[in-house]
């Protein structure tokens, strides 16, 4: 299973790539290694992962249940990566909703790394 392609849209097998930050947080090395991590994690249902991956000041407002369906309701279709800086990517998450129409969630996420982890601060909505 972790000799597929990775889903985050890198071109290497999910075991070169997004599995690593998935078993270690401080695998990432950039915000925009971990907002891929964050989309395969989306495709795979690591909602630990996801949840984890908050920064703690707003990872209270979390909650894992919810995170687990927007997981799990959607078909993940893939990753395009509009602009990526220190601290913020743009990105565009091209999706199946549960009635199977297509749909994009098109998001400039803010990054924040805290004692060598970064972490997912928040995000506002685009389109």
């Amino acid at each position: 299973m972790n000799m597929v392609n990775c889903n985050c849209g890198s071109a290497r097998f999910y075991a070169d790539c997004c599995l690593l930050v998935h078993q270690d947080r401080q695998a990432a090395i950039t915000a925009e290694q971990l907002m891929r991590a964050r989309y395969t994690a989306f495709t795979r249902s690591l909602i630990d992962f996801l949840y984890d991956s908050f920064h703690p000041d707003s990872r209270r407002y979390q909650n894992k249940k919810e995170i687990a369906a927007w997981a799990q309701e959607n078909k993940w279709m893939h990753l395009e990566i509009i602009q990526a800086s220190t601290t913020t990517v743009e990105f565009k998450a091209h999706y199946l909703d549960k009635q199977f129409e297509p749909a994009v969630h098109h998001e400039k996420s803010r990054f924040k790394k805290d004692r060598g982890i970064w972490y997912y601060l928040d995000g506002r909505l685009l389109s």
